[in-house]
């Protein structure tokens, strides 16, 4: 499910902004874009967004605003002439004039100014920790009001298959009344030939029986059911919900075989219909 949630530790000497984005995936996927320093807490961060995520595309975003540099912040040569080499470059390829204050530019861009024998001590990790809670918060609000949102939808689009449901049992009686009628008039209109009127309705009855499709309403009911309990029982029930869909799914085409009238035939194409928006939004479902 999507989502997003932003939060800010404010430190003496420091101003971190923590940022979460959550995109729909079948997978639990982190892309961390974090400053070295925080590197080895990195497998913490996973799987702290691992408990409250569960799965998803996550891009976990820390910036840092130095606010008061600590003197023992020198520059770092290498980073300086790399920006230097590739920033000329590009000056020339793109016939821009370097500006007058080319170096102070220069000394602004990230890791350029480096701290030494910089530590992350326990003080700082716990408002980062803070902060990443609290971003973690405002994104789950985000996926819960999505979630809402797709409760209503599908419980809409259950209905709407039910009420299909519903629409079957007039073409259903309509149907057997017409098989049997054209039966007879097929029988009537041969000439000749004498008809074993107890042998005839036996395949009647045997005919009638491979077309009847009231196991497939009633299990089709049901599955409906189970999709509307599972749906409200809360927690992760994406791929719980899918397999539901697959159920409802068979039953569909199942009664789509055995109609052979077109007023049936146009309600089980509006049921597959249903279903695949159904399909749909259940893979932005945890």
């Amino acid at each position: 499910m999507t989502g997003y949630g932003k939060a800010v530790a404010e430190l003496p000497n420091k101003r971190i902004t923590v940022e979460i984005r959550s995109l729909n995936s079948k997978q639990f996927d982190l892309s961390a874009r974090i400053p070295p320093i925080y590197r080895e807490k990195e497998l913490v961060l996973r799987n702290m967004l691992l408990r409250r995520l569960e799965r998803g595309k996550v891009d976990l975003t820390m910036n840092v605003d130095v606010i008061n540099r600590d003197v023992s912040s020198k520059i770092d040569p290498q980073v300086l002439r790399q920006y230097h080499h590739e920033l000329s470059g590009l000056a020339v390829e793109m016939g821009v004039t370097e500006p007058a204050d080319w170096f102070t530019v220069l000394l602004r861009l990230p890791e350029v100014m480096k701290q030494e024998n910089e530590t992350l001590n326990d003080e700082e990790w716990f408002s980062i920790e803070q902060a990443i809670g609290e971003a973690l918060e405002e994104l789950t609000r985000f996926r819960r009001q999505e979630g809402e949102m797709l409760q209503q939808l599908l419980c809409g689009k259950v209905e709407a298959i039910r009420r299909l449901l519903m629409a079957v049992d007039p073409y259903e009686a309509e149907r057997t009344e017409k098989i049997k009628s054209r039966l007879y008039e097929a029988l009537n209109s041969l000439e000749g030939i004498e008809v074993d009127h107890n042998r005839l309705e036996q395949e009647m009855i045997y005919y009638l029986e491979k077309l009847d499709v009231n196991e497939e309403k009633t299990r089709l009911a049901h599955h409906l059911d189970y999709f509307l309990e599972t749906l409200n029982e809360g927690g992760s029930q994406g791929k719980k919900l899918g397999f539901i869909a697959q159920e409802i799914g068979r039953e569909i085409n199942t009664l789509g075989s055995k109609s052979n009238q077109s007023g049936m035939q146009r309600i089980v194409v509006e049921m597959k219909d249903e279903l695949e928006q159904i399909k749909e939004q259940i893979l932005n479902l945890l």
